[in-house]
């Protein structure tokens, strides 16, 4: 290295030395009016024991999805004229569940579920079945007739 370039570098450093890494001072403008903390680093929980000793059984199986058949004069009519079969069910259980719990205990074929919430707080659900045949089947082996 030249003499006079090392005498730059020095004089160079020699001023860094004396003003200091911190020479400028910048300032953070604010723009909004509230304050909020910074995201900080949060692990993944890792449990020494489980909380639960078992996982919890299916709260609403078929069996508890149907609580039993309705009958009465309006529900035999309609199960004579609109393949249409009526049951008093879970109130919690909606009507994907009442359709599996009628094909898993019944075999048939469900092509619509209506419910509704009676005055008395229970659930009615209103199940069309596909075949005429079927249905007459599926209301004997239910207990309707």
């Amino acid at each position: 290295m030249a003499p006079k370039a090392a005498t730059q570098k020095a004089v160079a450093a020699k001023k860094a030395v004396v003003k200091g890494v911190h020479g400028k001072k910048v300032t953070k403008v604010r723009t909004s009016a509230t304050f909020h903390r910074p995201k900080t680093l949060r692990l993944p929980r890792a449990p020494k024991y489980q909380r639960k000793s078992i996982a919890h059984a299916p709260r609403l199986d078929k069996y508890k999805v149907i609580v039993g058949p309705y009958s009465n004069e309006s529900t035999m009519k309609k199960l004579e004229d609109d393949n249409t079969i009526v049951f008093i069910v879970d109130i919690k259980a909606n009507k994907r569940h009442i359709k599996d719990a009628i094909k898993g205990l019944y075999n048939a074929e469900v092509s619509k579920v209506t419910t509704l919430i009676t005055p008395t707080g229970q659930k009615k659900a209103y199940i069309k079945l596909s075949s005429e045949s079927e249905t007459l089947d599926v209301a004997n082996r239910a207990g309707f007739i």
